[in-house]
């Protein structure tokens, strides 16, 4: 049945050991002696399927322990067993604590146990929902990249060569939510689709923009906010998305007192990286990048540009092989730009640094026959 840890927790010994006797060999039991020997126990020896707690115990009581469990292991199934049976506090506690069931001593052991497998039962479910709602928001955040793939190949390319730098700042930070963080990254440029061409060409070769054109560029993260924050479990991806474009100092958009740390880290680092990309852009050496950035002062987080430079300080971990487009592997990082041609210009289709896509690979397998393109391409692989 998958997981069967369960942790009973209670200030009484002698009934934790009678958990202990008549339950161990049906189940993976853990006790613990009180509130604060539970919490240590969830972390050391978890995840568990099911806790059951005492409601009457010194120091923290059963009721304030299940919310914190709740709080720290929400797919926990939580139990409350006490000598009390006042209706107010099982209300209570099934309120706040969200208590699957409530138990009353002395419970019979076959009672129990339907209700220990009925917890088991439970957790199962909620895992096999959770994974499916994660997979559903895998599939649509796919969806929407691909789509800007299509619409806004040279945009998805901005957004590709970033990813490599946004995950390892999102480590080196300590990012309590990294998935969050690259998700914003992923569909950060979705909202470029409502921006008109002329100011995406003139933002692609660095050109500098009107009061008026920035106004209408800067249209686009609200775009991208509205599109992120209608898909559940997305709105703190939408709140990093809003205020990609703000400087550290508070300016920027969008024009409010957020500032400084307040500034949701993810939307920090998207700052970071995606000045930093456009700055690469312009010819310049990864290097020169760097010094260019660390002197913008008020627009990003220093403690950000730190790390970058951490991280380009590792870059010779790496190294450069060539492999032939056929075994191109989705997450792939390009070492070089890849170029396609016809006998009246050449286009670059994707660029150094730049994450390789499923898209991609169809792209470049299917239009190799009509454009004359390279048999191999350079990748950076690890050492």
């Amino acid at each position: 049945m998958g997981n069967k840890k369960i942790l009973f927790v209670d200030d009484d010994e002698r009934i934790l050991t009678s958990f202990e006797r008549t339950l161990g060999g049906d189940y993976e039991v853990s006790i613990a002696t009180g509130a604060e020997q539970g919490i240590e126990m969830l972390g050391a020896k978890g995840p568990f399927a099911v806790v059951v707690s005492d409601l009457k115990m010194p120091g923290m009581n059963g009721m304030d322990f299940l919310i914190k469990v709740h709080q720290q292991h929400p797919q926990t199934v939580r139990i409350m067993l006490t000598g009390y049976a006042e209706l107010e506090t099982a209300i209570t506690a099934i309120n706040k604590g969200q208590i699957f069931r409530f138990l009353t001593k002395p419970v019979e052991n076959e009672t129990l146990i339907n209700v220990l497998d009925s917890a088991i039962q439970q957790y199962s479910l909620i895992l096999a929902e959770k994974e499916l709602t994660e997979k559903t928001l895998r599939g649509s955040v796919k969806m929407l990249c691909e789509i800007l793939a299509l619409l806004r190949p040279e945009v998805f390319g901005r957004t590709s060569r970033i990813i490599p730098y946004v995950r390892q700042l999102a480590k080196a930070l300590n990012d309590e939510d990294p998935w969050l963080t690259e998700t914003a990254a992923l569909l950060s440029s979705i909202g470029y689709i409502a921006v008109p061409d002329q100011i995406l060409a003139r933002i692609n070769k660095n050109r500098e923009l009107s009061a008026e054109e920035f106004n209408l560029f800067c249209g686009h993260v609200d775009v991208a906010k509205k599109l992120i924050a209608n898909i559940p479990r997305l709105e703190k991806a939408a709140e990093i998305i809003a205020y990609q474009e703000k400087r550290y100092d508070g300016m920027g958009y969008p024009a409010d007192q957020v500032r400084e740390n307040i500034i949701p880290l993810g939307a920090r680092i998207l700052r970071v990286v995606l000045d930093f990309d456009k700055l690469k852009g312009t010819s310049v050496s990864e290097g020169e990048a760097y010094k260019k950035l660390k002197n913008m002062r008020g627009v990003h987080d220093p403690s950000i540009i730190s790390a970058l430079g951490r991280i380009m300080g590792s870059a010779a971990k790496y190294h450069m092989r060539d492999i032939s487009v056929e075994k191109l592997e989705e997450g792939m990082i390009l070492g070089e730009d890849v170029f396609m041609s016809n006998n009246e210009k050449t286009i670059k289709v994707m660029s150094k640094g730049e994450e390789v896509s499923s898209v991609a690979i169809t792209y470049l397998k299917k239009y190799r026959g009509n454009l004359k393109i390279k048999n191999s391409v350079t990748i950076i692989e690890s050492l």
